[in-house]
């Protein structure tokens, strides 16, 4: 069963976070514009393709596996952003607004996930 993911709140709200992300992190050193910028973007744009791409399958258990996919890189943000904060390109507050949203989002997936019959 194809489910439509722009009806998802997580999809939209992943989506959301991509652009808050790209916003912070064009604050970045030019320096990380090929490390740290780029992963952090691919990783972010990774969550709601993921979401986007498992509705598209067939059966939930597809889905269920893009959802690992989509947790996986909500995890990989968290990681860069900590990184990004030990290394001072961060602050403390902005820290925690972006891990506080990463972990509603992750909640939000994880809660879809349970729904599905796998």
């Amino acid at each position: 069963m194809i489910r439509n993911f722009k009806n998802l709140d997580i999809w939209k709200r992943s989506r959301h976070f991509v652009k808050t992300l790209y916003i912070v992190t064009n604050n970045f050193p030019s320096s990380e514009k090929f490390g740290l910028v780029s992963q952090l973007r691919r990783a972010a744009v990774s969550v709601p393709s993921n979401i986007a791409e498992g509705c598209g399958r067939k059966t939930e258990k597809a889905l269920s596996n893009f959802l690992d996919n989509a947790i996986g890189s909500n995890c990989e943000v968290e990681t860069q952003l900590f990184l990004a904060f030990d290394l001072k390109m961060i602050d403390k507050q902005t820290m925690s607004n972006l891990s506080d949203e990463i972990t509603q989002i992750r909640k939000m997936i994880i809660g879809y996930q349970k729904t599905l019959n796998v």
